[in-house]
């Protein structure tokens, strides 16, 4: 399986849970071991959470799930990298300052209170995923 830019920033928020936890656990093998004794399903290899650790590969959900709750971190930051405000929201980060939206922004609004719950639903989800890749500010405006 190919390295992508989601399976490296997986391994480096896994790394810095690591790093942070009260359990030392510094090796595939220690992190293999301590999974294993927790998770009901399948148990994992070491050459498996060395892939994790790499960026080779990344666990299924169910495995994130686990690893989230041995590591004393929100799965949607560790999935992600989305951090949880007080009332279990993400917590959206803001990239511009505040300001009044602009005509087309006030057109798109127009149109999507058009639109039905449900087309309302999959362009939220849309918008939410294309956010998830934003790394600097738009600055075509």
């Amino acid at each position: 399986m190919a390295r992508t830019p989601e399976k490296i920033a997986f391994a480096e928020r896994l790394r810095q849970a690591l790093g942070r936890s009260a359990q030392r656990i510094s090796t595939p093998t220690e992190l293999a071991l301590q999974f294993n004794l927790r998770f009901p399903g399948k148990p994992v290899t070491n050459q498996a959470v060395q892939k994790w650790l790499s960026g080779d590969n990344r666990p299924t959900p169910d495995k994130i799930e686990m690893l989230a709750s041995m590591l004393n971190v929100s799965s949607l930051w560790l999935r992600h990298g989305i951090e949880q405000g007080p009332t279990g929201q993400p917590r959206i980060a803001v990239l511009d300052p505040v300001t009044d939206p602009s005509d087309d922004e006030l057109r798109l609004i127009g149109r999507y209170r058009q639109l039905s719950p449900y087309q309302r639903e999959l362009v939220s989800g849309v918008v939410e995923q294309l956010a998830l890749n934003v790394t600097t500010p738009n600055t075509d405006a």
